[in-house]
């Protein structure tokens, strides 16, 4: 049996996709590293260090003043970005609650959605290809997870003494200090 073979067309465009993602990784690195792109193969050296660097930590590593401001950019971050784009949807079986950073669970996923995202829509470290994996390998599963049976909004329920919780039709600010 014969395989039929591949136009060289997209085969040339895919290597020079590859060369251009190589190329700005290894620019990347260098400027991260201080050093010089090496040109060949060869032993690669240690990445470098997150808190040198000024690469945000996980947020639940964080304490007081530091976490309460990262918790702030990551709402900004859900209310703005991730929310009106993703989750206005109604569903029965895809809760959100209003109040999402009251459950560690979420602030963790959503935390963890976003320093993706972040490196993820950066043209310049992860050409054309990082939406399309941020989708796929971020947002999907973690979607998924929060909104489960199973999840950290399964047993959200509203009520006076309860999280206030709601299905996504439309989902006000947890940060708001007015009702809907």
């Amino acid at each position: 049996m014969t395989h039929p073979l591949p136009d060289p067309t997209v085969v040339a465009e895919d290597v020079e996709d590859l060369k251009a993602t190589v190329a700005a990784l290894t620019a990347q690195l260098a400027a991260l590293t201080g050093t010089q792109p090496s040109p060949g193969p060869g032993p690669s050296p240690a990445g470098p260090d997150p808190e040198e660097e000024g690469y945000p930590p996980f947020i639940l590593l964080l304490e007081g003043d530091e976490y309460e401001a990262e918790l702030r950019a990551l709402a900004e971050w859900v209310e703005g970005v991730l929310v009106p784009g993703y989750l206005g949807e109604a569903s029965q079986d895809a809760r959100w609650c209003q109040q999402w950073t009251e459950h560690t669970v979420a602030i963790a996923r959503l935390h963890a959605l976003w320093l993706a995202w972040q490196e993820l829509t950066d043209p310049a470290t992860c050409g054309y290809t990082g939406p399309s994996i941020w989708h796929r390998d971020h947002l999907d599963p973690c979607i998924r997870e929060l909104r489960a049976p199973t999840g950290p909004f399964a047993g959200c329920i509203k009520g006076e003494r309860q999280i206030n919780h709601r299905l996504p039709s439309r989902v006000p600010s947890a940060w708001s200090t007015t009702s809907p």
